[in-house]
């Protein structure tokens, strides 16, 4: 095992917090959160800002475990060498199949959603698979072009996004009604025996990969050096933005489509047009249906990149593949040709997919940080015989729930209508 790091020669000046926690707040915020209203319907707004809590802070737990890890090595070591160093070849293996098989996952998801807001806006003849293959090519060639290309239209979109964001609420709320935050209507709802809270086991998978930025924890070790309280900084900042950001949209739709509108949304496949539809058949007006269409498509947009991005990287390093022009083809193909025609044949799998990649993250993201950080807190503790600390077993104890929110997580997605549909969804 590498020893713990020295500043970095030649630095002189450490970046600022506020930088970090945009890197941190913008991996995060992404089109994973138009799907949170949709699936979150059936809790409704007590239990659904409970999730968001506990999501919130699980997520952090995980991240700074991976912190933990990574600062035992030098500035610059990635998350396969630390797992691989701590926990074997073998849980080295499964997190890399999980990182891989989420990147997909979230590409298919990214590219089917693209499609279907593209033919919603525009209104366009062709087939939404025909429109899905289109999005996603123009945007894998954008990614093999450069990386310097992805940067900086990422800057572009995010900021547009931001200003689509607060228009499109702003013009989502005079349909907005506070009553139906705690009381939802019923009168057009089928019968539903089944408690609120029933609907919560199926949701966690959703809101677990929608904070899910944790392969990005080696890059700010990379970017600050080992200054572990200003990185703890820059992770907490960031995904508190996003939890709010995340907060505003959900008791936003709830308070506009209700939630019958909702199940209705997730009836008919759960597709971002689908959201965009009943939002403009609620609250008619020129400009709110293409404001909304655009805060959807460029958080899709910024999402895909980002995503695309890392599994280009990603495919190139465990292929082999080289970065000359023959190299990147290579790549671009691995990378982009299955989620791409599987966005072209199988649509509407928006939800479906983003529930996936739930699954594979709570195993790379949440599981095997936990396992590391347990391992590490056992050998330090392995020859003791005092009594631990308060805070060493305060320590234990937010393992093992990290770890347990975890494995439930990725259960509770086996368990969902799209593998063996036991647990009850809101649709």
């Amino acid at each position: 095992m590498n020893k713990p790091s020295a500043p970095l020669p030649g630095q002189t000046a450490t970046p600022s917090v506020l930088g970090g926690t945009m890197i941190v707040a913008g991996t995060v915020i992404g089109a994973g959160m138009l799907t949170l209203p949709i699936i979150a319907a059936g809790m409704w707004t007590g239990w659904t800002l409970a999730v968001l809590v506990l999501s919130f802070f699980m997520m952090r737990a995980s991240a700074l475990m991976i912190l933990r890890a990574n600062l035992r090595y030098r500035p610059g070591a990635s998350f396969d060498t630390v797992v691989r160093d701590t926990l074997g070849r073998g849980w080295n293996l499964l997190n890399g199949l999980s990182v891989g098989f989420v990147l997909y996952m979230l590409m298919y998801a990214y590219t089917s959603g693209g499609g279907a807001t593209l033919q919603h806006s525009l209104g366009l003849p062709w087939p939404q698979g025909l429109v899905s293959l289109g999005f996603g090519v123009l945007l894998a060639c954008c990614i093999f072009w450069s990386t310097r290309a992805v940067d900086r239209l990422s800057v572009i979109l995010m900021a547009g996004m931001v200003l689509a964001f607060v228009v499109a609420l702003s013009g989502m709320l005079p349909a907005f009604q506070w009553d139906r935050l705690l009381n939802p209507p019923t009168s057009t709802e089928p019968v539903d025996t089944l408690p609120k809270v029933a609907y919560l086991l199926a949701t966690l998978p959703y809101f677990l990969t929608s904070f899910c930025f944790h392969a990005s924890v080696p890059s700010l070790v990379k970017y600050y050096g080992p200054d572990q309280p200003r990185i703890a900084r820059c992770i907490f900042y960031g995904l508190l933005i996003a939890a709010l950001f995340y907060a505003v949209w959900i008791l936003i739709g709830f308070g506009v489509l209700g939630r019958d509108g909702l199940q209705s949304v997730y009836a008919q496949g759960g597709n971002i047009s689908h959201y965009l539809a009943a939002v403009e058949s609620v609250q008619a007006g020129a400009w709110l249906g293409p404001v909304v269409s655009i805060f959807a498509f460029l958080a899709v947009v910024t999402s895909f990149l980002g995503a695309g991005l890392g599994l280009f990287d990603y495919i190139a390093d465990v292929c082999g593949f080289d970065d000359r022009l023959l190299g990147r083809v290579k790549t671009a193909l691995v990378a982009f040709a299955p989620p791409v025609l599987a966005g072209t044949f199988f649509p509407d799998g928006f939800i479906m997919a983003i529930g996936f990649a739930g699954f594979a993250a709570a195993i790379w993201s949440v599981i095997i940080p936990a396992l590391m950080d347990w391992k590490h807190a056992r050998a330090v503790t392995q020859d003791q015989t005092r009594l631990l600390s308060f805070g060493a077993r305060a320590q234990r104890l937010l393992i093992g729930v990290v770890l347990v929110y975890g494995v439930l997580a990725a259960g509770f997605h086996l368990l969902s209508p799209d593998v063996l549909d036991i647990l009850p969804v809101y649709r």
